[in-house]
């Protein structure tokens, strides 16, 4: 007798459009730490040609490159606004930084796409991020629960006891620039050493 062909569950795609090394680098490491497949592009022709395989459910797109008026941004617009029950297999979300914020928001909040501003809190983040992905299925519940490799950056904001934590309180705490870039650093560091060790951060659990 045959014995049955385990169907892998796929992997889930995030595109990135961003030409800020350092910022797409950072939100590159949160992404790949749960596992994600992460693709970075530049350009949003590029962007445009890479949806067009059908393998990605999440679009993470610097609003300085995407703009409001452009065909892109009406592409991204059209795509997230499918419900999973009518097909729709794509979200957006936007990253739009905070200096220049009142240039955008108006024509986000009009379209109805969600975005974050930069800097950001990384739970809002990846809280943002997990429940958009909830949307089209590509997981099967938000996330609750982050990876204990970031509790020694942790501590020097809040106390050791609290250091089990990835993100801060998103009402008292964002990280600057440098920090970013030092997270960058810790977290390439550390999945180095642990990509054998099992994960714990995807689903609706907190065990």
């Amino acid at each position: 007798m045959a014995t049955p062909t385990t169907v892998q569950p796929k992997q889930v795609g995030i595109l990135i459009l961003d030409d800020e090394d350092n910022n797409r680098g950072v939100v590159r490491q949160i992404l790949d730490s749960e596992g994600w497949r992460v693709r970075l592009v530049q350009n949003p022709n590029l962007l445009l040609a890479e949806l067009k395989s059908g393998e990605w459910s999440l679009v993470i797109a610097n609003i300085a490159l995407a703009g409001t008026d452009t065909p892109t941004f009406i592409t991204l617009r059209e795509l997230a606004g499918v419900s999973h029950e009518e097909g729709g297999r794509i979200r957006v979300l936007y990253l739009v930084p905070e200096m220049s914020g009142s240039q955008y928001l108006g024509a986000l909040e009009l379209a109805r796409m969600p975005y974050v501003l930069r800097p950001f809190h990384l739970h809002d983040f990846l809280e943002k991020v997990s429940d958009l992905l909830v949307e089209v299925k590509a997981i099967e519940g938000p996330i609750r629960q982050v990876r204990h490799e970031f509790g020694a950056m942790r501590k020097k904001k809040k106390q050791a006891g609290r250091s089990n934590a990835m993100f801060a309180s998103r009402d008292s705490y964002s990280y600057s620039d440098e920090e970013m870039a030092e997270y960058e650093k810790q977290e390439s560091e550390a999945s180095r050493t642990s990509r054998n060790k099992p994960r714990t951060n995807l689903g609706g659990s907190d065990r």
